[in-house]
Order: structure tokens, then sequence, then C-alpha cells
């Protein structure tokens, strides 16, 4: 089934997108040679109407954003250690190299596997059963799919897939950014388009996104997003190895382990999540966001919560910001936070200076 582009903040402006894995069609050809020359626009036709749906593979990710390893900074007092350690994750999961094992047999079926150094992280669906595990401290979470939802939740490593972080970028293509092909590449031993979106302003962090798309089905291979005034990728994921078979059904079986402790959740319905969407501020929802700028300028800006608290001095993401005059900052090299004095947060992928005028108006 084709895909549609829809219009969207540029990825490194937003919070790190999550997703299933599922595309359509399925395609067996090696793709060897080098793929017949495309228009930019042609290219991008070819992903989006790219139909794979049964596939597998090894995925390397490796990112330099300038981040300390969390595995360095202090962790907090007892109030603040369970925002702590959805930080260190979120922060290992983006600034660590990772391998992952992908295996996807239509819209119901998938499994991502994150290999650790001795452990091992999984995210699993199989029909309505949803499944994420942990072997370094033994957990698991079981989740049962309302039956008037056909999606999966979002889990953070899924998003590290090519295909996952190409629609994003894709999906921000317009006037503001130029679209160009490169010469073909190979990626996992197949013949690709190197697409090529640089963005049109001289105020973003992104110098540009190079993505690797499949000649024969489209499915994007690998996505290298690069800084200003670097010729080495800030972030990069890609196959290492891709196979177009359908995956064994018993990889999608999971039991967890003896020993393991299992928490149950349980999922809100359409409706549910429908009414939770469309709440007011006022009816208890989170904190609307005002969108500032266009395209790769764009700035997000989420207002002061009420009785919020400040990041205590020993927290983690208090040891990730710098003072500035009106606030404190996480820098990254593709993308800038501000939390001003008064509690509003404001993130973009540009300079601290634009956020502070921003926060000025």
């Amino acid at each position: 089934m084709p895909r549609t582009w829809h219009r969207w903040i540029p990825a490194a402006a937003a919070p790190v997108v999550v997703g299933a894995v599922v595309l359509g069609g399925v395609f067996a050809s090696s793709a060897s040679a080098d793929p017949a020359d495309k228009t930019p626009q042609q290219v991008l036709e070819l992903a989006a109407s790219s139909t794979v749906e049964t596939f597998s593979g090894t995925i390397e990710q490796s990112s330099n954003l300038g981040l300390p390893d969390a595995s360095g900074l202090g962790g907090a007092g007892s109030s603040g250690a369970s925002d702590d350690s959805e930080l260190s994750s979120a922060l290992e999961l983006l600034t660590a190299s990772h391998t992952l094992r992908v295996y996807v047999d239509g819209p119901t079926k998938s499994r991502v596997q994150i290999l650790d150094d001795m452990a091992e992280r999984d995210a699993i669906r199989n029909g309505d059963d949803l499944w994420l595990y942990d072997s370094s401290d033994a957990s698991a979470a079981h989740s049962t799919l309302p039956a008037d939802t056909s999606t999966s939740p979002e889990t953070p490593s899924e998003e590290l897939t090519p295909a996952e972080l190409a629609t994003r970028f894709l999906d921000a293509v317009d006037p503001s950014t130029d679209v160009t092909v490169g010469d073909p590449v190979k990626v996992a031993g197949r013949a690709a388009y190197d697409l090529i979106l640089t963005p049109d302003s001289s105020a973003t962090l992104v110098s540009r996104v190079d993505i690797a798309v499949d000649a024969d089905t489209g499915l994007p291979l690998s996505v290298d997003v690069f800084a200003q005034g670097s010729s080495d990728p800030a972030f990069r994921v890609a196959f290492s190895s891709l196979s177009l078979d359908t995956p064994s059904a018993d990889l999608f079986d999971f039991t967890p382990p003896a020993g393991t402790d299992v928490a149950e959740k349980t999922l809100p319905s359409r409706d549910e999540a429908a009414s939770h969407d469309g709440a007011t501020p006022d009816a208890g929802s989170h904190p609307q966001p005002t969108v500032t700028g266009t395209g790769w300028d764009t700035i997000v800006e989420l207002p002061a919560t009420a009785g919020a608290p400040a990041p205590s001095d020993s927290s983690m993401l208090s040891q990730l910001l710098t003072p500035v005059e009106g606030g404190r900052v996480l820098q990254t090299t593709l993308l800038t936070v501000l939390i001003t004095d008064d509690g509003r947060v404001l993130a973009g992928a540009v300079p601290v200076d634009s956020l502070l005028a921003a926060a000025a108006q």
C-alpha cells in the first residue's frame, strides 16, 4: 500500500518518534547492479510507494551528538530517580552505538532486538500481544491490544530503524528542502539511490540528510544526518545485512524466562486515546505546544507547567544543562533545548541564540 508523506516538523526539532516497522508487499531481488538514473522526484516516489512487508536484518546505529555517555553521569536523589532513569535510557539509546536485529512479517508481527553487552532488549508484537523485555534486570511488560485498534504503541527500539527515521525526514520535504540524488551507493549488498536532503536555511544545525533508497523496493536502507561543519554523520542508522524472506514464525512467540518480573499494562482503546488527545489543558491534558518558524528553522515551545519542580543540582538533567541568560540549555550537534527561568521549554534544530530570541518574544 503506497504511503502518503504528511507535513511534519523536522525530526531533529521534535522528540524521537517511535513506531512499528510496518510496510507492505514482498520482493526478493538481489539488486546488485547500479540502478538506472532517476530524478529526485522519482526517487521520492519510489520510497513513498515502497511495499515491503516481510524482512529481517541487522541494523547498526551510531551517533556523535556531543553528549556524554549516560553511564558517566551521577544519579539523583529518591525524588528524581524515576525521571533520571527514563532520561538515562533515552540518552543511552541516542548516544551509544547499538546493533539491532529486526524481524517483520506483515502489519501484526514484528520483533526488534537491541543487542547490548551481555544483555538483550526486545520489543515484540505477535497479533494482539505486545511484549517489552530487558534481560539486564530480568523485567518484562506485557499488553494486549484493544479490539478497536490496529497499531501498536510506540517503542524507542523500533524508531532506530532506517525506515522509521527516513519517514520522518521525508515527511519534512517542502520548499525549505533542496532534494538531490548523489552517486549510487550499496548498503547491505543492495544497490540504492543516495537521496540527499539539504536544508535551504542558514539557521539550522542540520547540514544535510542522506537516505539510501533501495533501487528495487524503495525501502530505506540507511540514514545519515550531518551537522553543520562536520564531514562525518552526527547520527547514522543502516542495515548491515538484509533478507526479504519471511521470518520464522517462532521468532514472534515470546515466553519470559523463568524468574522474569512481568508487569501487565493496560492500553487505552482508540476512543479513550482520541478523548485524551482532544482534551483541553483545562481538562488536565498535557500542555499544548506553540510552534514558530517553518521548515528546518521550526521552534517548538511548551508552556510552563504549574507545580512542576525544577531539576535538582544532583539530577542527571541538571548535569547536562549549561547556564545562559534567562535559563539553561542542553546543546547537541543537531538539537538545542532551552529551559527558561520561568519554566518554559523551547526546542529546535537551531542555535541557542534562536531559542533565546524566541523565548523573549
